[in-house]
């Protein structure tokens, strides 16, 4: 058996319950769209860098690390 992981529009999602049902495909619709909790734990810790002072703009970067 095959997994498909779909991201649908609105519109489209509901086409998408009509064709599965009408196929007779079971499906399990997932609505949690929180983040994984290391993510969120990633995001706060740069978001208190930034606060901090702990930050490099990209014109920074780029002197830095040039493309070559």
């Amino acid at each position: 058996m095959a997994t498909y992981i779909v991201n649908p529009t609105e519109e489209q999602e509901k086409a998408l319950n009509a064709f599965l049902k009408a196929l007779e495909v079971s499906f399990v619709k997932d609505d949690d769209e929180a983040l994984p909790p290391h993510v969120v734990e990633g995001i706060a810790r740069g978001r208190e860098d930034i606060k901090a002072g702990r930050f490099k703009t990209f014109e920074e970067f780029k002197q830095k690390y040039p493309v070559k």
